[in-house]
């Protein structure tokens, strides 16, 4: 199972990722923000930069905007999660 163990936001709709595999990588959500109404909010990046960890562990917003840990680690380390093609 992928979580994320550290996120820091670093520019732009850009965070970085820690994950429990030991790889790393940073992620641009810029794409995502743009395509769900519930992610409208974020595109302010005052509201963006507030992200948490939350109990899965994954990024999450209080708009109720999150995203999966799998989705995440396939962005940020170009890798794809085989048992999700399952």
């Amino acid at each position: 199972m992928i979580e994320i163990c550290e996120a820091k936001y670093m520019e732009g709709y850009k965070i970085w990722l820690s994950f429990n595999t030991g790889e790393d990588g940073v992620v641009d959500l810029a794409d995502l923000l743009l395509k769900y109404k519930v992610a409208a909010p974020l595109l302010d990046k005052n509201e963006f930069k507030n992200f948490y960890l939350d109990g899965w562990p994954t990024l999450a917003w209080s708009c109720g905007f999150d995203l999966a840990p799998e989705s995440l680690y396939e962005r940020a380390t170009g890798k794809r999660v085989d048992w999700l093609e399952n």
